[in-house]
């Protein structure tokens, strides 16, 4: 029997997503375990006229190949995907993690090569075709969650079935006041940070790149970020949890990075200039997503939180920083973690997690479910 609620999902990133139209060519990228949401993704791509075609994932087969990449291989690799992205109109791409440490033990220079390879293909599928991430229900991602697979199944298929509509609608006044602000402050335990966003767009996110989705980005200044923010969410990346991380920028610069492991931390900042510098910083405002779970596509969207980038900035909101990194880490500002103000030109935007301004209240969480 089928699961309604799959159904639906299939329909949201189709036709909201990623507005699959007659005659066009979407490519499937998924793990095998979601299966039924693939079956139901062919079926209604067939029923609007387009074309589908998936190609299957395998952690363990691509640990095996990481382990002993080389740049002719990757490249050889990459010419091979960029070719299929230019051949399609739209990605599909569906993470379902067994295991979110799978590739721990993959050396960093074969992280790093890769990344630089692989990095225009990224970019070119990124910026010239629509596409959405999504996560699929896993028991290892329910052991992250602290959940059953049953009850995070639950949990997971009702965070992507939102409102996206009502939720883009409430968005508006946020990317206006963005678009019109210079100075953002962030204050927190542990954290006052300021920079610049100024003349760099803001980009509404609900529900066309990211699944679950609830946020507003935009990019600092490259040279403006000043101070220190001190994350109270796990913070992984590679295969690797960090905790307890602690960033201090001076014009713009990482020149101290703290964590529970500082030696790989820094390792990780070291991958190239760009590492150092911060590409994006956002405002989560997804109303059902509540927890940190060590999953950034769900923590990056907590209602009243924030998310700060070191890396890569994109290119609908162009700071000019270029990296082979592009690594979110929240920070959430409500009382029970702490608490904490957001500034912008010196007025006080949120509180505690909560927007303060009228033309804001509307992303708040009680508003949006």
């Amino acid at each position: 029997m089928k699961d309604e609620r799959i159904t639906k999902l299939a329909g949201t990133l189709l036709s909201h997503s990623i507005t699959l139209q007659k005659g066009e060519r979407v490519l499937i990228k998924a793990h095998s375990v979601a299966k039924p949401l693939i079956k139901e993704l062919i079926e209604q791509t067939y029923a609007l006229g387009a074309y589908p075609y998936v190609t299957l994932l395998d952690d363990d087969i691509s640990r095996y190949l990481a382990m002993g990449y080389k740049r002719e291989q990757l490249q050889i690799q990459a010419d091979w995907d960029m070719q299929k992205y230019k051949d399609v109109d739209a990605v599909i791409a569906i993470i379902g993690e067994e295991n979110d440490a799978e590739m721990a033990d993959v050396p960093t220079d074969k992280f790093k090569l890769r990344g630089e390879v692989f990095k225009p293909v990224q970019q070119f599928y990124i910026n010239n075709r629509r596409w959405v991430l999504l996560n699929y229900p896993t028991r290892g991602l329910a052991q992250k969650a602290g959940m059953s697979t049953e009850r995070f199944t639950d949990y997971l298929l009702q965070v992507c079935n939102v409102d996206y509509q009502k939720m883009a609608e409430a968005q508006a006044p946020l990317k206006k006041l963005m678009e019109q602000t210079d100075r953002v402050r962030i204050i927190a335990p542990n954290t006052d940070l300021s920079f610049s966003i100024k003349c760099i767009p803001a980009v509404p996110c609900a529900g066309e790149a990211n699944v679950p989705d609830g946020e507003v980005f935009t990019a600092p200044v490259k040279d403006s970020v000043n101070g220190t923010i001190t994350f109270n969410t796990p913070c992984p990346y590679r295969g690797v949890t960090f905790r307890d991380v602690s960033l201090t920028f001076k014009d713009g610069k990482l020149i101290e990075a703290k964590a529970d492991q500082p030696e790989k931390i820094n390792e990780i900042f070291d991958t190239d200039e760009g590492a150092r510098y911060v590409g994006e910083f956002a405002i989560g405002l997804n109303p059902l997503i509540q927890e940190p779970m060590g999953d950034i596509l769900f923590d990056e969207k907590i209602a009243g939180s924030i998310h700060f980038t070191p890396g890569e900035a994109y290119e609908e909101a162009d700071n000019g920083n270029r990296s082979s990194i592009h690594w979110d880490m929240v920070l959430i500002q409500r009382k029970e973690y702490g608490g904490g103000e957001l500034y912008f030109d010196d007025v006080l935007i949120r509180k505690d997690g909560k927007f303060v301004l009228p033309e804001l209240e509307g992303l708040n969480p009680e508003n949006l479910k």
